[in-house]
């Protein structure tokens, strides 16, 4: 079963969020962890690159810090870019710096779940997002991505829901 979240959710965390640990960013342009990092940068995330094989160097301008523990302070969203196994014990480092970092969002990346891992992020006071991509999530509820017009076998320019109840996540 596949989590489900609400898109006033989704939005309100994408409005919320300003800083973003991106664990498992690559310098490789052809990975999927590249462009979500390069898009998020350009809607005015900072996103800051963990990656133990790249620490000290520097992806997209931003240095590359090797494990969570490594990271300066804020940050609010940790954005997981790495398997189902991993996410466990990257959960677990987040739970342990999340009050030094200020992280309030545990974000597991597209077909990433871990149940286990979510309850531990929960009852640790976290927002836990699975099997979603913020990249995809920001350009689908800012109208960027038409899946709404796609969905309904129709294409319009009605803004999706959770926009006309609440905001742009359009940033400045």
């Amino acid at each position: 079963m596949y989590p489900q979240y609400s898109d006033a959710l989704i939005a309100r965390i994408l409005r919320s969020v300003k800083t973003i640990a991106m664990v498992g960013a690559s310098p490789n342009e052809v990975r999927p962890s590249y462009f979500a990092m390069k898009y998020l940068t350009e809607k005015g995330f900072k996103v800051i690159p963990v990656n133990p094989g790249q620490a000290g160097k520097e992806i997209m301008g931003q240095k590359v810090y090797a494990t969570v523990s490594d990271l300066p302070a804020p940050v609010d969203m940790v954005d997981v870019f790495r398997n189902s196994e991993a996410a466990g014990p990257i959960t677990d480092e987040v739970i342990a710096n999340k009050d030094r970092l200020g992280v309030k969002v545990l974000w597991m990346q597209l077909g990433i779940i871990n149940e286990d891992a979510a309850k531990r992020a929960e009852a640790a006071s976290l927002t836990v997002i699975m099997n979603r991509c913020p990249k995809i999530e920001y350009g689908r509820l800012s109208g960027e991505i038409g899946w709404y017009g796609v969905n309904r076998r129709t294409i319009d320019n009605r803004k999706p829901f959770a926009f006309a109840q609440g905001g742009s996540l359009r940033r400045g």
